[in-house]
């Protein structure tokens, strides 16, 4: 840092080799200190730009504190939430209008502490330590995405630490150099309110690589996996700041993590992320639901990276990066899982297709009327396309078939209709003959299409055959014989 401005920023390079363990998923200490100084030099770029745009104060006493104390200035610049402030405020000051939390007083508050305030979260195991600070004070702690809660009571930190030093275990313990890189990589957990409806949430943002924001979880494990998971988002918004790895604009699709059409940037932010899931399930031996895991999400990361490789979206970079993340994980195909988690991790990244094409595509009622006049005359289906939704919905949805197969695998006892129990059960001819007398009742359930479809063999497109039997309106004709028609 100058007087004038900030200095001392020098380019940031990777090796091929280096880029390449990067997709992977394995890159070591050298590559994450790279991705670490690339950060720090951002947050100063921007910080530089800022005092270049307008009055900032606490600007003039970090280049003091900078002449006198490097390291702790460098530390304060790189912070999380530092890199947050940063890239908020400017783009306030772009726009004219600064909002109360992204203040210039943020600056000069960060210049006058003495240190950082906060609990820290500590765990050894096996000679590899890792300290991170609980942030459940800074006002800029909602720009993660999530609602923060309110500060820890004494008794809310007791509780995180011991999640903390349980998930160490296991992550030092059957994922050591996933470890390194996270104890590298992770400098702070926000703790944000608990969802209802969801078992346990986590974010990241793009401008605050090494925070991770977080409900209290339910166990070690998932704080494990919580961990791995949005570490992974963290490096890949690092390396994203470093590489353009696909062309923008870019058309939205699917994928296997969200029930929303994603563009090809969130489709490789959640293969990044679900590669280390698969990683820490593979690593736990005699687990039927982690077996589960493994095999779903293995499968779902491959299925991700060929789609990418094959929309021609990617950049040079991108390529490689994407490649080297599939051949990570396609080994993984060949390892042996036994037949009836392997028959149900298969089902639920089938089924998750199907409900997504449902919930995301539609065809248009004209061709709906048309293939209902092609079956009441006896012709062959004529080809329909499906098309996107304006406006997709967001929300995520459960899915009853995937929590009886969780509890199946926990070998707890199941409830549910009888298409889903008997899909569980692998009765599929039970199954697909349930769903279709369900559908006869009430052509609007989703999930039964998708049931049907699943339980049924059928190529049919689930969307076009909903589509095909309401504009039928007549609940006398079978779905199944309909999914065998167009399928043909």
């Amino acid at each position: 840092m100058t007087r004038s401005g900030i200095a001392g920023a020098r380019p940031h390079r990777l090796s091929d080799g280096a880029f390449a363990a990067l997709g992977a998923g394995r890159p070591d200490a050298a590559t994450v200190g790279e991705l670490r100084r690339a950060q720090l030099s951002r947050h100063m770029l921007l910080l530089r730009e800022i005092a270049a745009t307008a009055p900032t104060p606490g600007f003039a006493s970090l280049v003091a504190q900078e002449r006198a104390d490097p390291p702790r200035v460098r530390e304060m610049l790189a912070r999380p939430l530092t890199g947050v402030w940063a890239a908020s405020y400017l783009s306030a000051l772009r726009l004219g209008s600064l909002p109360e939390e992204a203040g210039a007083g943020y600056l000069a508050d960060l210049a006058a502490a003495p240190g950082r305030a906060g609990r820290l979260l500590t765990a050894t195991h096996d000679g590899l330590s890792i300290s991170v600070r609980v942030e459940d004070q800074d006002p800029l702690r909602s720009r993660l995405g999530l609602t923060p809660a309110a500060r820890l009571t004494d008794a809310q930190a007791a509780r995180w630490q011991e999640l903390f030093a349980g998930a160490w275990r296991l992550l030092a313990g059957r994922l050591r150099p996933q470890a390194e890189v996270l104890a590298a990589v992770l400098d702070c957990i926000v703790p944000v309110e608990a969802d209802p409806d969801a078992r346990g949430i986590s974010a990241t943002s793009a401008d605050a690589f090494g925070a991770v924001a977080m409900s209290e979880p339910a166990d070690a494990t998932a704080l494990a996996v919580g961990l791995l998971h949005e570490t992974q988002h963290s490096v890949l918004n690092a390396v994203n700041y470093l590489f353009d790895l696909h062309e923008e604009p870019d058309a939205l699709g699917y994928s296997p993590w969200r029930d929303d059409p994603r563009p090809a940037s969130g489709i490789l932010h959640g293969a990044y992320a679900y590669l280390n899931v698969a990683r820490f399930r593979r690593a736990r031996d005699g687990d039927p639901l982690a077996a589960f895991e493994f095999a779903r999400w293995r499968s779902a990361v491959v299925t991700a990276a060929d789609e990418l490789l094959g929309r021609g979206r990617l950049t040079a970079a991108g390529t490689r990066f994407v490649t080297a993340l599939r051949a990570e994980a396609l080994p993984w195909l060949d390892e042996p899982v036994a037949p009836e988690v392997a028959r149900l991790a298969a089902g639920a990244n089938a089924d998750h297709r199907l409900r997504w094409r449902l919930r995301n595509l539609r065809v248009d009622p004209a061709d709906a009327r048309a293939l209902a006049a092609a079956w009441r005359r006896g012709d062959s289906p004529p080809r329909v396309a499906s098309h996107l939704r304006e406006q997709p919905r967001r929300a995520l949805e459960a899915s009853a078939r995937l929590d009886l197969a969780h509890a199946v695998l926990r070998g707890e006892p199941v409830y549910g209709t009888g298409g889903d129990l008997a899909y569980v059960r692998g009765e599929r001819d039970a199954a697909v003959h349930a769903y279709a007398r369900g559908l006869m009742g009430d052509p609007g359930d989703d999930a039964a299409w998708a049931g049907l479809v699943l339980t049924g063999g059928l190529s049919a497109e689930p969307e076009v055959l909903a589509a095909a039997y309401r504009a039928l309106g007549d609940r006398n004709v079978d779905p199944i014989t309909l999914a065998t028609w167009l399928s043909s």
